[in-house]
C-alpha cells in the first residue's frame, strides 16, 4: 500500500464539509497548528497534531512540512482552458474605450477566438491547453473546470471536447468538463439563431451526453447573446440528457440570469457583476453557488460582483480565474485571490474555502475534493508561508512550493 506522509505543519488551513458552504459558514474553517496528513492510496486516512507517526522506517514518502502553511489544493472553477490563438490586437481597443460587446460586433471577441480554434487541430489545442494546466498547477491549482464554447459547430465543439478528455488522462489535475455550444450565436447563424438553438437542443447536446464528453451544460445568458428564455430552452435540454446546468449571467447587464437558476436547479451562475437583489435571492433558493471572476473585473475595467450581498444572504461564493483568451488572459488563481479580499472584502477565511470546497462543489466534487478530511483526496499544498492572511498580502507573488496530488508531489517550485 502506498503511504505518504506530510509532518511538521506548521499551521493547517482547511474548509470542512462535503457541501459548498455559505453565509457566516463561509468563513469558518479548521486551522490546527503543528499538524501532520497521512495519506493511503492516494486518500486521507488520518490526520493529527504532535510529532505524528514515526519517522524511522516508514514505508513511505515522507515530506517536511518545514514548519508553514498547509492548505488544500485550490480549485479553479471556471475557465475557458481550449482555444486557438490570442487576441492581443483587441489589447489597443480596449484602452481606448471600444467595450466588449462592440468588440463582438467587429467580429472580434468570441469570433475571433471561434475562427483560430477551428482553424487549429485537436493536438494544436492539446498542447497549449496542456501548457496552461501546467502552469496552473505551479501556482497550486489541482482541480479546473474547463468549457467548450469556441466552436460554435459540432465538429470544433466536440474537438474541443476530446481535449479536455485526453488532457485528464495524461495530467495530474481533476478535470471537469463543461459543453458550452451557447456562448455565442455563431455568424452563419446569424440571421437563423432558431435554427442553431434547435440544433444545440436536438442534437448536439443528446450527442455530447452520449459520449460522455461533459458533465454540466452552460449558456451566455446576455443581452446581445442569448435571451433568459433562450438560456431556459438550452439549459433545460442539457438537463433532459443528464448535462448539470450551469449559467454566465448578468455579466454586463442583468437580463433574468441568475433568477433563472432556482427554477433550473444549476449548481452554479458565474459572472454574476450586475445582479440584482432578486437573482440574489434566487440563487438563495436554489442552493446555486456564485461563480465570481475578480480578474476579469479588473482586466474590463468593470464593477466587481456584489459578494458580500451574496454571502449576507447565504449563498456560497466561489472564486475562479475565467481564463480566456479575450476578458481575462490569465490564470493565476493566488492574484484572483487578493482581488476577492480587496475588491469583494472576503476574509481570507472565506476566500480559502472560496477556491477549494466551494470551487469543488460546483465542479460537484466536493464529495472526494476541497478540503482537508480524512477519506478525501490528498491534494494540498505546501505554501511559502506561516499565515493564511500572507497569501492574499503578498500582491502578485506565487507562494506555492510544493503542489502534492493524490498524495505524489507534482509540482516543487523552490
Amino acid at each position: 500500500m502506498h503511504k505518504t506522509l506530510i509532518y511538521n505543519i506548521g499551521l493547517l488551513a482547511t474548509p470542512v464539509g462535503k457541501s459548498a458552504r455559505g453565509g457566516a459558514a463561509q468563513g469558518e474553517i479548521q486551522k490546527l497548528e503543528n499538524a501532520w496528513i497521512l495519506a493511503e492510496e492516494g486518500q486521507i486516512s488520518e490526520i493529527g497534531q504532535g510529532p505524528g507517526p514515526d519517522l524511522e522506517g516508514f514505508p513511505g514518502l515522507a515530506i517536511d512540512a518545514g514548519g508553514r502553511l498547509v492548505t488544500p489544493g485550490l480549485v479553479d472553477a471556471h475557465t475557458h482552458l481550449v482555444f486557438g490563438g490570442w487576441r492581443e490586437n483587441e489589447f489597443g481597443l480596449k484602452l481606448h474605450g471600444a467595450s466588449y460587446l462592440e468588440i463582438l460586433a467587429m467580429g472580434g471577441g468570441i469570433l475571433s477566438t471561434v475562427k483560430a480554434t477551428r482553424s487549429a487541430s485537436e493536438e494544436e489545442l492539446k498542447e497549449k491547453a496542456k501548457e496552461a494546466l501546467l502552469e496552473m498547477l505551479s501556482y497550486g491549482v489541482t482541480a479546473v473546470e474547463a468549457k467548450s464554447g469556441y466552436g460554435l459547430d459540432r465538429e470544433t465543439e466536440l474537438k474541443q471536447l476530446q481535449v479536455i478528455r485526453s488532457l485528464q488522462a495524461e495530467m495530474p489535475l481533476d478535470l471537469a468538463p463543461t459543453f458550452m455550444g451557447a456562448h455565442a450565436l455563431p455568424p452563419e447563424y446569424k440571421e437563423n439563431r432558431e435554427e442553431y438553438i434547435r440544433l444545440l437542443c436536438e442534437e448536439w447536446i443528446p450527442q455530447v451526453a452520449q459520449e460522455k464528453l461533459a458533465e454540466f451544460c452552460d449558456v451566455f445568458c446576455e443581452k446581445g447573446v442569448f435571451t433568459a428564455e433562450e438560456s431556459r430552452k438550452i439549459l433545460e435540454a442539457g438537463k433532459k440528457h443528464g448535462l448539470t446546468p450551469k449559467i454566465h449571467a448578468d455579466e454586463i447587464e442583468a437580463i433574468g440570469g441568475a433568477e433563472l437558476t432556482a427554477e433550473l436547479g444549476a449548481i452554479s451562475a458565474e459572472h454574476l457583476i450586475a445582479c440584482r437583489e432578486s437573482g440574489i435571492q434566487a440563487m438563495a433558493k436554489g442552493g446555486t453557488i456564485a461563480c465570481l471572476l475578480p480578474m476579469t473585473s479588473f482586466y474590463l475595467g468593470a464593477d466587481f460582483a456584489p459578494a458580500r450581498a451574496m454571502i449576507e444572504a447565504g449563498v456560497p461564493v466561489a472564486v475562479a480565474s475565467d481564463f480566456n483568451p479575450g476578458s481575462c488572459p490569465g490564470l493565476n488563481l493566488q492574484l484572483a485571490m487578493t482581488m476577492a479580499c480587496l475588491k469583494y472584502r472576503l476574509t481570507p477565511e472565506e476566500m480559502l474555502t472560496a477556491v477549494t470546497l466551494n470551487g469543488a462543489a460546483a465542479m460537484n466534487r466536493a464529495d472526494k475534493l476541497g478540503s482537508l478530511e480524512v477519506g478525501k483526496q490528498a491534494d494540498l499544498v505546501i505554501w511559502q508561508a506561516q499565515a493564511l492572511e500572507y497569501l492574499p498580502y503578498r500582491l502578485g507573488s506565487n507562494l506555492a512550493d510544493v503542489v502534492i496530488k493524490k498524495g505524489e508531489i507534482v509540482r516543487v517550485n523552490s
